[in-house]
């Protein structure tokens, strides 16, 4: 925790504005679309924009507050880092195999995408045995086509695994 930084974050107050200010902006672009499906209660239940204006409002309301917040304790935060070399590194860890992720989801599919994913997750991260790697792995695109496929009837991106196999 940095002197003067009370929260024990290190985003510099200029990054800290402008994301309050996407907040703010994402919030106010979602009030005004939701007066489009109606943003009140009708004999029937909330309308389509019921739900939607209240988060907007929400949203609108934080970044403004956060926003506000920041320009209170500028002076105090001049000079922190935004980030160390040593914290950006877990990110890192996260972020490239995820992108590896969503790669093989065009590639693969997702059931063999996911299965590659959290197998080597659960090995890499968690540093669990084969046996329990395996069945989480494999009970994962089980799960996943169980619900989305067989009850939701959403299709999800399939490979060529899916398509030998008929699906």
């Amino acid at each position: 925790m940095t002197p003067g930084n009370a929260r024990g974050d290190n985003a510099p107050p200029g990054l800290e504005k402008v994301v309050a200010q996407l907040f703010a902006i994402v919030g106010a672009v979602v009030i005004v679309v939701s007066q489009r499906g109606g943003n009140t209660r009708a004999a029937d239940g909330p309308r389509a924009g019921y739900f939607p204006f209240y988060i907007g409002c929400l949203l609108a309301f934080t970044g403004a507050y956060v926003g506000a917040e920041t320009l209170l304790r500028w002076k105090r935060l001049e000079g922190d880092t935004f980030v160390t070399r040593e914290r950006l590194k877990p990110v890192f860890l996260m972020l490239l195999p995820t992108i590896a992720f969503v790669v093989l989801v065009g590639w693969l599919g997702i059931y063999v995408a996911a299965f590659i994913y959290v197998g080597a997750f659960m090995i890499w991260q968690g540093k669990y045995g084969w046996l329990p790697t395996l069945a989480v792995a494999a009970g994962l695109p089980l799960v996943l086509f169980a619900v989305f496929e067989l009850w939701f009837l959403v299709p999800l991106p399939k490979g060529p695994v899916e398509h030998l196999l008929g699906y």
